[in-house]
């Protein structure tokens, strides 16, 4: 038998590789985490410094449900991102925030519930409608264009973009630069934390971060490197990278190189204890398996138990597949939370 194949080779080491820097138990807690939290900023790749945000509002209006503010912020030189801020029109402000983030779709219209597109209708009756169902649980909430979706797609010409996927050239430029599509990603969360400083109806000092598949993504990661984020409700990613992005095709920007020699995505959660995490799954999902997810959370428990919040974290668990779980998750967000 020949092993021509690079995934027999591929296989071998996703069976076999032990991170450097998983989770023992018998380490100590603190100095663990000191060297985790240096090896991820370290794989997420440059990121520039904080510069001018020059927060731009484009309208300010009342609808049924919510006042809605459309602002722009700067985030680096060259980098602009398009938001909605939804505020409860019952209450009272400061309103805790929850910044909203959705995954590969065409853009953050359906986290405001607005069908622009075909297709759009089906994707919203999977619960991703994320700002309007944090206004109605009396949050504000933070409408986020992640780079390559939305009004922030891919702008080149027909001919020359030619993938399927509107991610995979910017992603592939990322590392070319020395960045990761996940680190600008993330960047632009912490950016939009500090735009939000300029809104006084938001209370910056409650800030929950949520979103679905590639929104479920960056909330992980932005809630590791981000200690502003109070509370973290990914969906539908967190899993083991070995059964998910290491066993079954995803897009390139779910990818950290180099990130199985030292951790798996468990591990990381290190970074985000003692603060709420809430991890949304689906039972049926085909592309982040529920073996994988239970595992992963396994080991964020045993975290959770070392940081003193064994009560901090939950696992839930839809009936379904990719999509969110309105009715189970938030009841365990203001759990949680204590919002």
């Amino acid at each position: 038998m020949t092993n021509l194949a690079p995934e027999i080779y591929h296989e071998h080491w996703l069976k076999t590789i032990v991170p450097s820097l998983a989770f023992d138990p018998a380490r100590q807690f603190g100095a663990w985490r000191t060297e985790i939290d240096a090896r991820l900023h370290e794989l997420v790749g440059t990121l520039p410094e904080p510069g001018r945000l020059d927060v731009r509002v484009e309208y300010d209006r009342e609808a049924d449900e919510f006042r809605e503010i459309r602002f722009v912020f700067t985030s680096e030189p060259y980098v602009d991102v398009p938001c909605h801020l939804l505020l409860p029109l019952e209450g009272q402000a400061p309103f805790p925030v929850v910044i909203c983030l959705q995954g590969h779709s065409t853009g953050m219209h359906i986290s405001l519930g607005r069908p622009l597109y075909p297709g759009d209708e089906e994707s919203i009756a999977g619960d991703r409608d994320f700002a309007r169902q944090a206004v109605r649980q009396g949050y504000a909430a933070l409408a986020l264009e992640q780079r390559c979706f939305g009004e922030r797609k891919d702008a080149r010409p027909p001919e020359v973009h030619t993938f399927t996927h509107g991610c995979r050239h910017a992603s592939m430029v990322a590392l070319l630069l020395g960045r990761t599509m996940i680190g600008e990603r993330v960047w632009d969360v912490s950016r939009a934390i500090d735009a939000l400083a300029q809104f006084p109806q938001v209370d910056t000092a409650r800030i929950g971060c949520m979103g679905n598949s590639g929104g479920g993504t960056i909330t992980y990661f932005a809630a590791c490197l981000e200690p502003r984020i109070t509370v973290a409700m990914p969906s539908c990613y967190v899993c083991t990278f070995r059964d998910s992005i290491g066993r079954i095709d995803h897009c390139e920007d779910n990818y950290l190189p180099g990130a199985l020699r030292y951790f798996e995505m468990g591990d990381l959660a290190g970074l985000i204890a003692p603060r709420p995490l809430i991890v949304v799954a689906g039972q049926e999902d085909p592309i982040f398996p529920i073996a994988g997810v239970e595992e992963t959370y396994a080991t964020i428990q045993a975290i959770y138990q070392a940081a003193g919040a064994a009560d901090h974290c939950r696992l839930v668990v839809g009936g379904g597949g990719h999509r969110f779980y309105a009715e189970l998750a938030w009841p365990a967000f203001r759990e949680l939370s204590g919002w």
